[in-house]
């Protein structure tokens, strides 16, 4: 079975996907406290991270082996073990602090 079919057939509780959303959990709690509006997506393991001006959000995941939080195609990522730097990057980033 490939990867797709063995989350639909567990309803998205294999414990990869599981280990994704505490991590994405532990993300948006981290955002919320610095005032940024992010939703965590249960249809599929991702935060949607809303700008405070105009602009598409974001969303936000978890990858390169669960070992970091990427955004921006992987263009941008940030360590998960470090949580709140990974939300003072992000507010950075929504914000037009840095590119």
């Amino acid at each position: 079975m490939d990867a797709i079919t063995i989350r639909e057939a567990t309803g998205g509780t294999t414990s990869e996907v599981r280990d994704e959303r505490a991590k994405l959990l532990r993300l948006h709690e981290s955002l919320t406290a610095l005032g940024v509006d992010a939703e965590l997506r249960e249809q599929m393991p991702a935060l949607l991270v809303h700008r405070p001006d105009v602009g598409l959000p974001l969303w936000v995941f978890v990858g390169y082996g669960g070992a970091y939080y990427s955004w921006q195609s992987a263009e941008k990522r940030h360590p998960v073990r470090d949580v709140a730097g990974a939300a003072l990057a992000l507010t950075d980033y929504i914000t037009g602090r840095t590119f």
